[in-house]
């Protein structure tokens, strides 16, 4: 039990500090003094960062491929904000990895097949997800604004928090309020393509975000 209890403690440190300090910043050396642990204490644990980093991976695909799933059976707007809003906080309780993907991908080559495999599931579920809102009279959208549309939803959720961390860099995240309003943003892509009653939820979206 003890073993267990310090290995999830040096995940969730590690998570915590390639969060705040960014992937390349931080060594297993550093993680174990945040720790107040030895070095071989970590190692025991961890041979390696690269383990530490494939287990939070796996962690974050086990977190986030439930709202991948559930996004393509989506075919109201209220719903498709709610899963969108989840989507955002997994993203942003792992947002070290979107955000630094490219340190990730050169340093961590194993994982690059894993990465590639979850944006290709996320665009094919956006994709299902944008023909579903068109066959249920959500979205009035030919088939190449579907795949458009799609592409840009992925887009959002993988590089949202990068951009916001541009444009407002000192400000701390509050993850389930930056969900909330990254959910609307990503939703309002299909603003032009929005048709009937459901124009009366984008407009209400519109007047809780951005009064």
């Amino acid at each position: 039990m003890a073993g267990t209890g310090t290995r999830e403690r040096i995940l969730e440190a590690s998570l915590r500090l390639f969060n705040e300090e960014g992937l390349a910043a931080v060594s297993a050396h550093r993680v174990a003094a945040e720790l107040g642990i030895s070095p071989g204490n970590l190692h025991y644990h961890f041979k390696t960062k690269q383990a530490i980093v494939e287990r939070l991976f796996l962690r974050f695909e086990d977190r986030l491929v439930p709202c991948i799933d559930a996004a393509a059976t989506v075919t109201a707007l209220d719903d498709l904000w709610l899963s969108l809003h989840l989507t955002f906080e997994a993203v942003s309780e792992y947002r070290f990895i979107y955000r630094d993907i490219g340190h990730l991908l050169n340093e961590f080559p194993a994982l690059e097949a894993r990465c590639h495999a979850l944006t290709a599931r996320n665009v094919i579920a956006a994709e299902a997800l944008c023909a579903g809102l068109a066959a249920a009279g959500v979205i009035d959208a030919a088939a190449e604004d579907v795949q458009m549309l799609a592409l840009q939803l992925v887009f959002t959720t993988t590089c949202w928090f990068t951009f916001k961390r541009l444009i407002s860099p000192r400000q701390p995240a509050g993850r389930h309020a930056d969900a909330a309003l990254a959910a609307y943003y990503a939703l309002t892509l299909l603003a032009p393509y929005v048709v009937g009653e459901a124009r009366d939820y984008l407009n209400y979206l519109r007047a809780k975000y951005l009064r």
